[in-house]
């Protein structure tokens, strides 16, 4: 399948007028620029039904020195991305906003840059309509994407991968954080890992209704010096061990209500995530024999994120 036409794009506006998806991050390592952004259009075919499609593709790439992060996309005739013939390689599977996503890299370990880290290609929601209504040609506007990283750690990679949004949406207007009325919302993540069970039990939400004030109040168990910014997320180390986390970020907000996805990891390789919905109201109790008026994380939906 060779390339018909080519086109070097100058911006990624040019990007904006295609139909087909093209994702971009809202998240990039220090340094790291806009290097160049190409658009191409290929055939693909003839194919089972012995006709000859068009396909529109893009790729860009951002980069500073040796780093470098880039996005591909292909319509079909795609193979196993994430492979390497280099010995020293290693696997791992991370969640994404996109879903799963396998990465392989080098050098084997978790910590500092990689040469090279390659995902799997990844089909966005178009791309599983198009597959569902047809059995030859699936690449009318869905697409698969890739995405590269060099010298960069997988830390960094993750990150970027976790801010990634379509072209045309902005990065909040993609999140769903859309409503000027909502609260910039400041809860601890150990909030949510209050909500959860333990990985080895198996009914969630434990806690459905926490109040804040005694949160704010009890710094030994809600440490905010622990806190820190981490792209869109909030985070904290987790109490279990200094590599774990846990984290959350708003996908989410209107008034007093809030969509979040948490995640927590206890410092190996899993990490756990989930979708977790709630209201922030105010509630009268006694306390000491007293009324007082408290304020309350009320869960109203809670679902694991496959």
């Amino acid at each position: 399948m060779l390339p018909l036409a080519y086109s070097p794009a100058k911006t990624l506006d040019d990007l904006k007028k295609l139909e087909i998806t093209c994702f971009v991050p809202s998240y990039l390592p220090k340094g790291l620029k806009l290097k160049k952004v190409e658009i191409t259009q290929e055939n693909a075919g003839p194919l089972e039904d012995g006709k000859t499609y068009k396909e529109t593709n893009y790729s860009i790439e951002w980069s500073a020195g040796k780093a470098s992060f880039s996005v591909e996309s292909a319509a079909e005739g795609i193979g196993d991305r994430n492979l390497m013939q280099e010995e020293d390689t290693e696997e791992t599977e991370i969640k994404t906003s996109l879903g799963p996503m396998y990465l392989i890299y080098r050098p084997k370990g978790k910590e500092g840059a990689k040469v090279k880290i390659l995902t799997n290609w990844v089909e966005d929601e178009q791309m599983k309509a198009d597959q569902a209504k047809s059995t030859t040609w699936h690449g009318e506007l869905g697409r698969f994407h890739g995405f590269t990283g060099k010298a960069i750690s997988l830390a960094e990679f993750q990150k970027i991968l976790e801010s990634l949004h379509p072209v045309k949406s902005a990065p909040t207007a993609a999140a769903g954080i859309n409503d000027a009325s909502a609260q910039p919302l400041k809860i601890h993540p150990q909030v949510f890992n209050l909500i959860e069970c333990w990985i080895s039990d198996s009914e969630s939400p434990v806690v459905t209704e926490i109040s804040l004030d005694a949160v704010e109040k009890n710094g030994n168990e809600f440490n905010d010096d622990d806190l820190k910014p981490d792209g869109e997320w909030t985070r904290a180390p987790n109490s279990e061990s200094k590599e774990g986390f846990m984290r959350y970020r708003v996908l989410e907000s209107k008034g007093n209500h809030y969509k979040v996805e948490y995640q927590e990891n206890g410092g190996g390789t899993l990490t756990t995530a989930s979708i977790i919905e709630f209201d922030i109201q105010k509630r009268n109790i006694q306390r000491d024999g007293k009324p007082a008026s408290i304020r309350v994380l009320r869960v109203t939906s809670y679902a694991d994120k496959k």
